[in-house]
């Protein structure tokens, strides 16, 4: 990907370490009380999905990576969006200084005018979960911050 204007260029490089293979299908069967199946049956359907494998398969990749997300060395990429009130006293200094502290795990940053005093901003963050979340309560914690979420995700699982 690049970026910028005739004067300065910036390439944006993810690092992917997975290879992608056709993998073969494993059927497998599950046992579950008729209440509970109707109950998740409406539950997928109204998320869209098209039948029950492709949903139990999300639930099993979501549940891996909140496993993988417990160990602090673990490489993953992810979102922090936030809503801020930037008329409070030096959040914005503050903000963008401890940007220009985590260059390495900060990929993109998105910056929207929500009203004359809010905005939401979102930080594309990529590296070791335990930077990413100290990074991320950091944030969360600045006085003027109203919400802030990190969601992690994994390229590969």
């Amino acid at each position: 990907m690049f970026f910028g204007s005739k004067k300065f260029k910036f390439v944006l490089r993810l690092p992917v370490k997975c290879v992608t293979m056709t993998e073969k299908i494993i059927r497998f069967g599950v046992s579950i009380e008729p209440d509970l199946l109707k109950k998740y049956d409406k539950i997928i359907k109204k998320e869209g999905y098209n039948n029950r494998s492709e949903a139990i398969r999300d639930l099993i990749r979501k549940n891996l990576i909140s496993e993988k997300s417990k160990d602090p060395n673990e490489i993953v990429i992810g979102t922090l969006t936030m809503i801020y009130n930037h008329h409070v006293a030096t959040l914005t200094d503050r903000l963008l200084d401890l940007q220009h502290e985590h260059t390495k795990e900060i990929l993109v940053t998105t910056h929207v005018h929500i009203d004359h005093r809010n905005c939401l901003e979102v930080l594309v963050l990529s590296g070791k979960i335990g930077k990413i979340q100290k990074l991320a309560d950091k944030i969360k914690a600045l006085k003027g911050i109203k919400h802030g979420e990190l969601v992690i995700t994994k390229i590969c699982l």
